[in-house]
């Protein structure tokens, strides 16, 4: 298969760079600026499972792309922030074939209706990521942890030739691949962790272990995190026990160092993806008529609209 990997940031360049050091076909869609410096230094990976460096990664920038270089490719990992999605959407069109797959690892579910509303349903596969990951200073990408997982399948839940294809072009890279039944139900899950981890870190500006020992702290990550599964529950895609459990225990941790990487950003004066992760639950509770409160969730959407006022404004 020929893949198109659309930038080579923290998180697509890091699968990216792990499926071409595989021997896979791989192309990084990328600015010029970006091109320019992966063609003159080439694309280095820093991982506690191994550190690599793509020599001469392949590129495309968008502008190439559109004149009729490269595509169309049999599958497009899609990996920016959601913040960036129109404009992805626009410049990997040209990358789309009859045949093309395309596979966002983006966080929430915002992102699957504009694809589907370009691209075609049936062209979009669900898919989930989990990475800590960062570039660093000279461009390098900084993976901080063993655990690295991406996770794909069929939205409705079918073994098909496709999710066949993609799987086999996954295994033996150096992430842990995983197909799935059951992916719309795992992205859900993924989703209601998230917008609490970001929710509650960034509200608080402190850690969890810092919001667990705080008075009221465990309280209202336990709070946060039911609202969420609440609006989860009523669309449909209720967090299976075994799962709730785990992250009702990595929420409420003591002395848990963990943050969302939405706090960095802030604390970075960079842009956040407030609608796509906090903003989207919300509204989903109120299309299909949940009765159920959400001050905490509610509180959490507000504070990061407000950040996102204040930086608009200061930087205006």
């Amino acid at each position: 298969m020929r893949v198109l990997v659309v930038g080579a940031g923290a998180t697509g360049g890091y699968y990216g760079a792990r499926l071409a050091e595989a021997g896979r076909d791989v192309t990084f869609l990328v600015r010029p600026a970006r091109a320019e410096r992966l063609r003159a230094e080439g694309l280095s990976v820093k991982s506690p499972l191994g550190d690599a460096h793509i020599s001469a990664p392949v590129t495309l920038t968008a502008d190439a792309l559109a004149a009729g270089e490269g595509g169309p490719f049999d599958l497009v990992l899609l990996s920016c922030k959601a913040y960036d999605l129109d404009g992805a959407i626009h410049d990997v069109a040209p990358a789309i074939g009859p045949d093309t797959a395309v596979l966002p690892i983006l966080n929430g579910m915002r992102h699957l209706d504009a694809l589907d509303a370009r691209f075609g349903r049936e062209r979009v596969l669900g898919g989930s990521c989990s990475i800590v990951a960062t570039l660093g200073s000279s461009g390098e990408i900084r993976h901080m942890s063993e655990f690295c997982t991406l996770t794909y399948g069929e939205r409705d839940g079918v073994r098909s030739p496709q999710l066949e294809a993609v799987d086999a072009l996954m295994q033996g890279a150096r992430f842990q691949p995983k197909g799935s039944d059951a992916i719309l139900l795992e992205m859900w899950e993924k989703w209601v962790f998230l917008a609490t981890l970001a929710g509650s870190t960034c509200l608080m500006r402190a850690s969890i272990g810092d919001i667990v020992g705080a008075p009221g702290g465990r309280e209202f990550l336990e709070g946060l995190y039911g609202e969420c599964v609440a609006v989860a529950a009523a669309a449909g895609f209720e967090p299976r026990a075994k799962v709730a459990a785990q992250a009702r225990a990595m929420l409420t941790q003591e002395g848990s160092a963990v943050t969302a990487s939405m706090l960095r950003d802030i604390e970075g004066g960079g842009r956040v993806e407030a609608d796509h992760i906090v903003g989207d639950l919300i509204a989903r509770g109120r299309e299909i008529a949940l009765q159920a409160a959400r001050p905490h969730l509610e509180r959490a959407y507000t504070h990061l609209k407000s950040y996102e006022r204040r930086r608009a404004r200061e930087s205006a």
